[in-house]
């Protein structure tokens, strides 16, 4: 009887203990999510200055600033301040002016390096913009930008088969400078299938889809406001944009 007792005792006070440190286990164990792109994720974190400053150049000491100021710092302060338990760990890795093969290039310095958990990736229309610029004696090669996007998300999964995926679609607006532009209307039409493509990729790889492109569309059929009011430039989201982003990309995590 007394063996009962104090077998009994002695499964109580393990109970208990773990019940301390559980959540030091779990914040051991937290999540690390990098947030992935250009400029609009970019946001300056880092004292960017606005810059395309590299990530291993910018400062990562100063915890004021290491966020930005997009949508991925109202989204990661979020999970943060509400869930510390969670132990998240969240990484800005957009960079001002990056494509779909800057992307490829960083992927040893921002996939392999922090061994995310989670990569939420917004991207696309730089390679547009630039194509614009560019040499135009070809038509944009939507299937090769696929293809392209493909190959990064497989090595991901491959460098960790248990990953989680997340695919934002790019947007433009017809507002501001981009407005005014005398291409405007094939940049829309390349961003929108640049935007099908991600779809289709998020489909493929069971990925979760966080569809900027259709928000913006959203908010603009629903408010009787000008596009500039969410997205001043045509490009970059006010910061009334910013937060419908991160409202669009926290929904869209809780699916994980």
């Amino acid at each position: 009887m007394r063996i009962f007792f104090y077998l009994r005792t002695m499964v109580r006070r393990i109970l208990s203990l773990l019940v301390l440190l559980l959540p030091m286990v779990l914040s051991a164990e937290g999540q690390t999510i990098l947030y992935w792109g250009d400029s609009i994720t970019d946001g300056g974190w880092g004292r960017s200055g606005g810059s395309m400053a590299s990530a291993e150049e910018r400062n990562h000491r100063d915890l004021n600033h290491l966020y930005g100021h997009s949508y991925m710092l109202l989204a990661a302060s979020e999970l943060e301040s509400s869930h510390p338990e969670q132990g998240y760990r969240c990484h800005n890795r957009g960079i001002s002016g990056y494509t779909l093969q800057d992307l490829t290039e960083r992927w040893e310095r921002d996939v392999e390096a922090l061994r995310p958990d989670v990569v939420s990736i917004l991207i696309g229309t730089n390679d547009v913009a630039r194509y614009l610029q560019g040499d135009r004696s070809r038509p944009f090669d939507v299937a090769a930008w696929e293809a392209q996007y493909r190959a990064l998300l497989q090595r991901t999964r491959q460098h960790n088969s248990e990953v989680k995926l997340m695919l934002c679609t790019p947007f433009v607006a017809a507002a501001g400078r981009l407005a005014a532009s005398e291409n405007f209307l094939e940049q829309n039409h390349l961003v929108a299938e640049c935007s099908r493509a991600v779809r289709r990729l998020a489909r493929e790889f069971d990925a979760v889809l966080v569809d900027f492109e259709w928000l913006f569309l959203q908010l603009q059929r629903r408010y009787s406001v000008e596009p500039s009011y969410w997205i001043w430039d045509g490009i970059h989201p006010t910061p009334a944009g910013h937060r419908r982003m991160a409202d669009l990309w926290l929904k869209q995590f809780r699916k994980l």
